[in-house]
């Protein structure tokens, strides 16, 4: 940018995306200096090398946001999805279809029987349970921890998007 540009001329686009043209790389410098902005070469494999007057700084600020709001987008998330063990068969089908969701938006999904009082008796019911959604959600989530206990109240599953 600005005086580290060597070569002797340059096509050169102006603040507002309009073809000036070939100048000399002087002239072009004159003019960013002239406007209060810098002269930057934006692709340096043509011939002659293409230069845009702009905002240098202005520039690196807007491009480090958008890099912070990508990566901000690509977090996954770990999604939780609550079940019981006297749980309905369409609400296991309508968990099941809100999980698919979650894993299709390239999120973790745990899974998680909750057992209260005597229904602490039947941990088998609660391992068929996410049995039953497991194999509904293979051909897009691979399990990354099976079934078990976690504590004493509540079994756990985690899937992971494939």
């Amino acid at each position: 940018m600005n005086d580290q540009i060597r070569i002797p001329q340059v096509r050169l686009i102006d603040q507002d995306n309009e073809m000036i043209g070939v100048i000399a790389t002087s002239e072009a410098l004159r003019m960013a200096t002239e406007l209060g902005m810098d002269l930057v070469e934006v692709a340096p494999t043509e011939r002659p090398p293409v230069c845009r007057i702009m905002d240098y700084g202005k520039f690196k600020y807007e491009q480090k946001k958008k890099q912070q709001k990508n990566q901000k987008q690509h977090q996954v998330q770990v999604k939780e999805i609550r079940l019981r063990p006297k749980i309905g068969d369409h609400d296991v089908e309508f968990k099941t279809k809100r999980a698919r969701e979650f894993l299709e938006g390239r999120d973790k999904v745990k899974l998680n029987v909750m057992f209260r009082g005597r229904e602490n008796a039947h941990h088998e019911r609660g391992r068929e349970i996410l049995q039953q959604v497991i194999t509904a959600l293979e051909d897009i989530a691979k399990v990354e921890k099976t079934p078990g206990m976690e504590g004493g109240r509540s079994m756990t599953a985690v899937l992971t998007p494939k």
